[in-house]
């Protein structure tokens, strides 16, 4: 693909200094820093391949899903609206409105990643597919035993 066609890195650089997550609140950084491996992007897993890995997130009015990192490409689509806030491993704090059908692609480089948690700040669930490519420039982080969907018994 010409240079001119590939979509820039999404990378999104991890603040070190404590001072720049003071407006979070109580407890948040703390739990980024503890989670900051975690490759679960979604509630459940619920397809994988060598090649992907397929997740549904679901988060309730008020809830908040952990943080999470992605070091490969990956697209998610919102099948529902609604509204939310992110926080994002520099600091930032970014609120955003979804609307059904919404689908955004991201893409990193060797080394790159993005660290994030997402709060629903709305009234209604709001749920989203994600696709992670496994065959990017970064191992796949590995996941739990205990997020892959499990057929009912």
């Amino acid at each position: 693909m010409p240079d001119d066609m590939k979509q820039p890195s999404d990378h999104v650089e991890r603040a070190t200094d404590p001072a720049a997550f003071a407006h979070w609140p109580d407890g948040l950084y703390e739990e980024m820093r503890a989670t900051s491996d975690n490759g679960c992007v979604g509630s459940v897993l619920v397809s994988e391949t060598k090649d992907l890995r397929g997740w549904h997130l679901h988060i309730a009015p008020g809830d908040r899903c952990g943080f999470h990192r992605h070091v490969n490409p990956y697209f998610w689509s919102a099948l529902t609206a609604g509204t939310a806030r992110n926080y994002f491993s520099s600091g930032d704090i970014v609120d955003a409105e979804y609307y059904e059908g919404q689908t955004n692609h991201y893409v990193y480089g060797d080394g790159e990643e993005m660290i994030h948690s997402l709060e629903n700040t709305g009234d209604t669930v709001l749920s989203f597919t994600t696709v992670e490519f496994l065959n990017g420039a970064n191992r796949p982080l590995d996941i739990p035993e205990s997020v892959r969907l499990k057929p009912p018994a």
